[in-house]
């Protein structure tokens, strides 16, 4: 992961996954990702609707020029990107494992901008397939962010974030401390 923000993310997201395939969504706590918030989005996993935005950062609204929630998150890219998008967000439920994605945005008048996408599963009552957790950041910040607008998505690179693959990024699992139950032992006055 190159950005930031992404590497923030996976590192909360992972802390709070612990030994469980994926944290539940009611643990996301906004204020301990302020510094990422902006970049942060949540999607629906609905294949139908292309993955909504569910929550879309103010930097990454700025971004597209617009505002994102309820827009189809496959919508984002090019048309010839739509299979595959689909596909690796049901892989990143299916596997409960994350996912890095290089892309470049495309806008009218400006060269490809280099983006980094982080996509990650929360769980919600034990399913994997409700809600996905992730950041969209430009690598450089553009000199027209705000002028610009990003139309579309280019599809790069993408690679799975498995715990073997980015062990600098996850936290060690503390193993549990047992304290010892109380014991009581035969003894004493007798008498």
């Amino acid at each position: 992961m190159k950005h930031a923000a992404s590497r923030e993310l996976y590192r909360y997201w992972t802390t709070l996954r612990g030994v469980r395939r994926a944290p539940e969504r009611d643990e996301i706590d906004p204020a301990a990702l302020r510094k990422v918030l902006g970049d942060s989005f949540i999607l629906t996993f609905d294949r139908n609707a292309g993955h909504p935005v569910r929550l879309a950062g103010t930097r990454l609204c700025g971004l597209f020029g617009r505002e994102l929630k309820g827009s189809a998150f496959t919508g984002l890219w090019e048309p010839v990107s739509h299979p595959l998008i689909g596909s690796l967000i049901a892989e990143v439920a299916d596997e409960a494992a994350g996912l890095v994605i290089g892309a470049h945005g495309l806008t009218q008048h400006e060269p490809p901008l280099p983006l980094e996408v982080v996509l990650l599963p929360l769980a919600h009552r034990a399913s994997l397939h409700a809600r996905l957790l992730g950041v969209l950041a430009p690598l450089q910040v553009p000199y027209w962010l705000g002028i610009e607008p990003v139309r579309s998505l280019r599809f790069d690179t993408f690679r799975n974030l498995a715990p073997t693959l980015a062990p600098s990024l996850v936290p060690a699992v503390r193993p549990e401390v047992r304290r010892p139950h109380l014991v009581v032992l035969e003894g004493g006055r007798r008498g």
